[in-house]
């Protein structure tokens, strides 16, 4: 598979990521189609699980600008394959596992897989000024 394509895929990945959540957040919610006339309404009034794979939905979607610049102006500058894969993988990987502690509760460590998430577009970045 071409390195475009593999980039490609890694960005849409990324922009599916949230939808996870948001269902997460819908199949764990009370939410009845026969009574309530907005899922979104029931999600936030929820408390829980529910209301914490709404928190990871609406960050994951915060999150998704800086990645999706970062992967294109990385592609466009022509930095290294390795890099640009290594990376998007690495913050798919992240935000998974930030998504997991967040569902769990684990404040702390969610906190660390934030960041880590965070700086790999910001270290890709770097990598693009750095050329």
């Amino acid at each position: 598979m071409h390195s475009l394509n593999i980039i490609i895929l890694i960005i849409l990945v990324a922009c599916l990521l949230p939808y996870v959540f948001a269902f997460i957040a819908r199949m764990t919610s009370s939410y009845d189609a026969k009574i309530h006339d907005s899922h979104r309404q029931v999600v936030e009034q929820s408390q829980g699980i529910t209301r914490r794979a709404d928190a990871v939905q609406k960050n994951s979607y915060e999150g998704l600008p800086l990645f999706i610049a970062a992967m294109l102006i990385a592609d466009y500058l022509v930095v290294p394959d390795f890099f640009v894969v290594t990376l998007g993988i690495a913050y798919l990987i992240l935000r998974v596992i930030y998504g997991l502690c967040y569902l769990a509760n684990f404040n702390r460590l969610r906190s660390v897989f934030w960041m880590l998430a965070t700086l790999c577009p910001v270290c890709l970045l770097i990598i693009c000024i750095r050329l």
